[in-house]
C-alpha cells in the first residue's frame, strides 16, 4: 500500500471530524463558542506536537530503545517505528561488538605479531606477539610512527621503499624475524611479523649434527677402508694382518656404538615414543650401572654405590642409559688411581642421584654446553676412551622427558659432580636403604 496514501487519509478524516464537530458547537452555540473551540483545540495539538519534538530532541541525544517515548495519534507510528529501527541497530551493534571481541582474542592469541598502521605508518593497534617482537606497547605507542618505535635501519628501508612483494628477513632485539606488510582499504596497513628464531636455530642444529655425523662416522670408515686396500694389495705377514683386523674392529665398534647413540637420541625426540612408566628398582639398575663401569674402568678406579633412596616411577631402560653415560664418563675423564663415587638419596623436593669424580675437571666456559651433540672438552681423550659425543645429549633428553633436572659443578685438575634432580611425583616406594662400596 502507497505510504502516502497510510499517512493522508487517516489525517483527513481526523481533520475532517473535527470540523464537523466545530460545525455543531456553531450551530448550536453560536460562531463564538466555535471559534474559542477551534482555538483551543489548535493550541493543545500544537503543544503536544512540541511536546513530542522536544521529548525525540532529547532521545536523540541518547537514542537507547528503552528510552523511546510513546507517541499519540501520528506520533505512534513514528515513534514505533524509530524503536524497531533501534532495536535492530542495537543488536546489530551487539553482534558487532561480539565479534570484535571474539577477533581480538583471536589476534591476541595468535603467535604472529599484528600490527595496524595508517598510511603514513602511525601505530592504530598491535596484538602482544607484535609486542613482543618489535618492542612495542598499544597503550603507550598508539598515535606514534613505527619508524621511531623500531630502530632497524633494514625496517625502515622496507617500509619507506614500499617493496611489498617479498617479505623482509629482520635481526632484531636478539631475534630472527620475517616481516611483511599487506596494503589494507585504501589508508591502512597490516604489518604481520613470524617468529623464525626457534627454526633457525633447529636448522642449524640439524645441519651441525649431519656434519658431525659424517664426520664422525668418516674417520672410522677411511681407516677401516685403508686397511682393506692394504690387505687387498699386499701380502702380510700373520701379525700385521692381525694387528690390522683389530684396528678395524676397534674403528667398526666405534661406528656401531655412535649408530646406537644416534638412534637412542633419534626415538627420545621423537613424539612417536612415549614414556610407559613403570617402578624401576633402582637399587637393581644401580648396580648394573656399578658393574658397567667397573668393566670400563678395568680396575683403574676406585668405584664405590650408596642407594638411600626410594624407587621411581619412570623407564628403566632410559633411566639405566642416563645414569650409565653419567658414570661412563666419569670413568673415562678421571685419570687411572682416581675415584668415582654415586650415590642416590631422597631429598625434599624429590630423589637424587649424584655421580663425583676426581678427573680433570671441566674449565666454567665449557659446562653450559656439555649437553649439546657431539660437544666434546677435550676429542682427543674422548677419542681415545671411545667416546660418541652423544651421551649428555642423551642424558638431557632422557631427563626431559621424566620431568628431570641435570646440574654440573666442576673445578680443573679437582674433578666435577653430575647431579640428577628427579620430582617427588616420581617416587614409588622407599626401598630398603643398602650401601655399596668397592
Amino acid at each position: 500500500m502507497n505510504p502516502k496514501f497510510v499517512f493522508w487519509v487517516p489525517v483527513a478524516i481526523q481533520m475532517a471530524a473535527g470540523a464537523a464537530g466545530i460545525a455543531l458547537l456553531w450551530w448550536w452555540f453560536g460562531v463564538l463558542t466555535a471559534l474559542w473551540t477551534a482555538l483551543l483545540g489548535l493550541g493543545a495539538m500544537v503543544l503536544a506536537q512540541l511536546h513530542y519534538l522536544y521529548q525525540l530532541s532529547g532521545w536523540l541525544d541518547d537514542p537507547r530503545s528503552g528510552k523511546l517515548p510513546d507517541g499519540w495519534g501520528e506520533w505512534t507510528p513514528v515513534f514505533s517505528r524509530l524503536y524497531r529501527l533501534r532495536r535492530d541497530d542495537e543488536k546489530n551493534q551487539a553482534e558487532l561488538t561480539e565479534w570484535l571481541a571474539r577477533f581480538r582474542q583471536a589476534m591476541h592469541l595468535l603467535p604472529d605479531g599484528v600490527v595496524i598502521m595508517d598510511d603514513v605508518l602511525f601505530l592504530e593497534w598491535c596484538n602482544p606477539a607484535a609486542e613482543e617482537h618489535l618492542g612495542l606497547r598499544h597503550d603507550r605507542d598508539k598515535g606514534m610512527r613505527v619508524t621511531n618505535l623500531v630502530r632497524s635501519p633494514d625496517f625502515m628501508d622496507y617500509l619507506i621503499l614500499g617493496r611489498y612483494d617479498q617479505p623482509l628477513t629482520l635481526s632484531f632485539r636478539g631475534r630472527k624475524l620475517i616481516v611483511h606488510i599487506i596494503p589494507f582499504e585504501n589508508r591502512r596497513q597490516i604489518l604481520v611479523t613470524h617468529d623464525i628464531t626457534e627454526t633457525e636455530r633447529t636448522d642449524m642444529m640439524r645441519r651441525d649434527f649431519v656434519a658431525n655425523a659424517s664426520h664422525e662416522l668418516r674417520t672410522p670408515l677411511t681407516v677401516i677402508v685403508g686397511f682393506l686396500e692394504i690387505a687387498a694389495s699386499e701380502d702380510l705377514d700373520r701379525e700385521t694382518r692381525k694387528a690390522h683386523l683389530k684396528l678395524m674392529m676397534d674403528q667398526a665398534y666405534r661406528m656401531q656404538h655412535l649408530i646406537e647413540d644416534m638412534l637412542t637420541l633419534s626415538r627420545l625426540e621423537s613424539i612417536d615414543h612415549p614414556i610407559r612408566p613403570e617402578q624401576v628398582d633402582m637399587h637393581k639398575l644401580l648396580d648394573k650401572v656399578r658393574r658397567d663401569a667397573e668393566a670400563l674402568s678395568a680396575g683403574k678406579h676406585t668405584i664405590s654405590l650408596e642407594v638411600q633412596g626410594s624407587d621411581v616411577m619412570g623407564s628403566m631402560d632410559e633411566l639405566y642409559s642416563a645414569f650409565g653415560n653419567l658414570a661412563a664418563n666419569a670413568v673415562r675423564y678421571t685419570p687411572a688411581g682416581g675415584s668415582v663415587s654415586m650415590k642416590w638419596e631422597d631429598t625434599q623436593a624429590g630423589v637424587r642421584f649424584t655421580v663425583r669424580d676426581t678427573g680433570i675437571g671441566i674449565n666454567p666456559e665449557h659446562i653450559s654446553r656439555l649437553t649439546e651433540r657431539f660437544y666434546r672438552v677435550d676429542k682427543s681423550r674422548s677419542r681415545e676412551t671411545q667416546g660418541t659425543g652423544l651421551g649428555l645429549a642423551i642424558v638431557k633428553h632422557v631427563l626431559l622427558r621424566h620431568n628431570a633436572t641435570l646440574s654440573i659443578t666442576s673445578e680443573p685438575g679437582k674433578g666435577s659432580t653430575f647431579t640428577v634432580n628427579l620430582p617427588k611425583s616420581l617416587a614409588a616406594v622407599t626401598h630398603p636403604a643398602a650401601a655399596l662400596a668397592n
